[in-house]
């Protein structure tokens, strides 16, 4: 156990390109699906927060209840979307990183979501009446709200961060892991443990945990900047 930790060492150290095309892959496609689902999941969220309209309260439950979305079904859906037989088949994107972005993309949308109209309620709660009297509608209330707490909306984009980058049985079905093409962090961790391998799956979790905790910190830092700059 003690050489599987050091050879791991070893491998983020001198930076093995096998192991840096592995991150990179998987960073590139967390965050591609990340950036996605803010860009849908939080007007989604702002619009479901200031917004009164028949079935408004279903959509809540069913984006609070979207959020624990079993991995394995959002891979299978998209996997039978994209396979040849589906509708999108011509467009052969199964087992590839536009797949996996697609599926990490459902998974994390509903995530974002949810936690911006929790975010953009409280902030329509106390900015409410302020915006009523300025005579802006209620889409143009959640486009000033979105932008008045994008500093606390971090927290959303991270949630949906570490849930795409932490993400295994969707990415699974859909990419295939295929060597050198769409073969990420958290599927490699899964097929070099089951073969035994275990120094490039304490490798790649040692990178794992950085990146996380990395990406945390510095939005942590932007944010506590941005702040005392602009308030």
């Amino acid at each position: 156990m003690g050489d599987s930790f050091l050879t791991a060492w070893q491998l983020v150290a001198s930076a093995d390109a096998k192991l840096a095309d592995i991150v990179w892959l998987s960073l590139r496609v967390s965050l591609a699906a990340t950036l996605i689902a803010c860009v849908v999941g939080m007007p989604i969220g702002a619009l479901l927060a200031v917004g009164r309209f028949a079935g408004r309260r279903v959509l809540i439950v069913l984006f609070n209840g979207l959020m624990g979305l079993p991995p394995v079904v959002v891979g299978l859906l998209v996997y039978l979307l994209l396979s040849r037989a589906g509708p999108l088949g011509t467009m052969g994107l199964l087992f590839s990183p536009t797949a996996m972005i697609v599926a990490q993309a459902i998974l994390v949308t509903p995530i974002v979501a949810a936690l911006t109209r929790q975010v953009i309620a409280d902030e329509w709660t106390e900015y409410r009446e302020q915006l009523r009297s300025l005579g802006a509608s209620r889409s143009r209330a959640a486009a000033t709200l979105l932008w008045d707490g994008r500093f606390s909306l971090t927290t959303a984009a991270l949630a949906g961060f570490g849930r795409a980058i932490a993400e295994v049985g969707a990415v699974m079905i859909v990419g295939g892991n295929i060597d050198g093409v769409t073969r990420v962090m958290t599927t490699t961790i899964a097929l070099e443990t089951s073969k035994g391998d275990l120094p490039l799956a304490l490798a790649l979790g040692f990178v794992l945990i950085a990146v996380v905790l990395s990406i945390n910190a510095a939005a942590y830092a932007v944010r506590g900047w941005a702040e005392r700059r602009w308030g």
